[in-house]
């Protein structure tokens, strides 16, 4: 069956008050903390997936979202870069659903058009965009995380999440469309974005994850084993022995943690980073390019 570009699963499941879980790669899930976040909870909640693009190349240029061929017993299969929905219909209500968004290269209104139908499909009260950037924050601190702006009957559930309101200005997605159309029609938009030290950019980023899984099993009532953070302070604590052996990046951790201290105190007036600080930190993000991205990503992550 079709709903909009997408083609879903027949019998399609019937479910109550649906939450959409959103993930948008490659822009906004850098450490693949939603990416990570989503898997863990899919594999929690025993998810199947519902549908995907019917016809991906509608959308993603196969040169930049390379399709990826791969051995199963012998077998030569072959995936396409492509948008996946998966749903978790779980004992109480709200049940999940699970969005895995490949950013679009072309046709963006069609590609946030469709997802609106699928969302008004299956009738959904909440959409939630959570994932990860970088930002000038030290691996020394809990990690921040921002949510949305201009949404008053979420302000309680951000303060109560320990999260703070987005200041960004910028570049964006076009998906950010998604948003705007489903808060016309009266559904909930949540967004939960983990900041994650500009300095340490590894394929899998635990800590951020744990940070976000935080947030969500205290949003869906989820077990507590499901923010597994020690794997994330062993990887924290294996920065900080290159930090401690990098002096040049130690006077920087020590300006980044005294920033976030004052401001984390609402202190005024905060001093600006060094021209040479500013300079170091380009040159982090010019050494490093976004991952290339496959359907359904490896993960070291451990069965639940």
């Amino acid at each position: 069956m079709r709903v909009g570009q997408f083609e879903i699963t027949e019998p399609v499941p019937e479910l109550r008050d649906p939450h959409v879980l959103a993930v948008l790669r490659p822009w906004i899930d850098v450490g693949n903390v939603g990416t990570l976040s989503l898997s863990r909870l899919e594999r929690h909640l025993h998810a199947q997936e519902i549908g995907r693009l019917a016809r991906p190349g509608r959308f993603y240029d196969f040169t930049r979202y390379r399709p990826r061929s791969f051995l199963n017993q012998g077998v030569r299969e072959y995936t396409i870069p492509t948008t996946v929905i998966r749903y978790a219909a779980r004992e109480t209500s709200p049940d999940l659903i699970f969005l895995h968004l490949l950013e679009p290269h072309c046709y963006g209104e069609d590609y946030t058009d469709s997802v609106m139908e699928l969302l008004k499909y299956f009738g959904v009260k909440r959409y939630s965009l959570i994932g990860a950037m970088y930002d000038m924050v030290p691996h020394t601190r809990p990690l921040l995380v921002s949510g949305g702006v201009g949404e008053p009957d979420a302000e309680e559930e951000y303060k109560m999440l320990n999260t703070r309101p987005s200041n960004y200005e910028g570049p964006t997605t076009i998906t950010y469309l998604i948003s705007l159309e489903a808060e016309k029609l009266g559904i909930e938009t949540r967004t939960f974005v983990v900041h994650l030290p500009q300095y340490f950019q590894v394929d899998e980023d635990f800590t951020g994850t744990a940070r976000l899984m935080e947030i969500l099993c205290n949003v869906y009532q989820l077990p507590k084993r499901l923010m597994d953070p020690q794997r994330g302070r062993e990887q924290y604590e294996a920065l900080q022995k290159i930090v401690s052996e990098a002096s040049e990046v130690g006077s920087l951790l020590s300006r980044l943690e005294e920033r976030y201290d004052k401001e984390q105190s609402e202190a005024s007036g905060l001093a600006p980073l060094s021209p040479n600080i500013e300079q170091f930190l380009r040159d982090l993000d010019q050494g490093f390019d976004p991952p290339e991205t496959s359907s359904d990503p490896e993960s070291t992550e451990p069965p639940e």
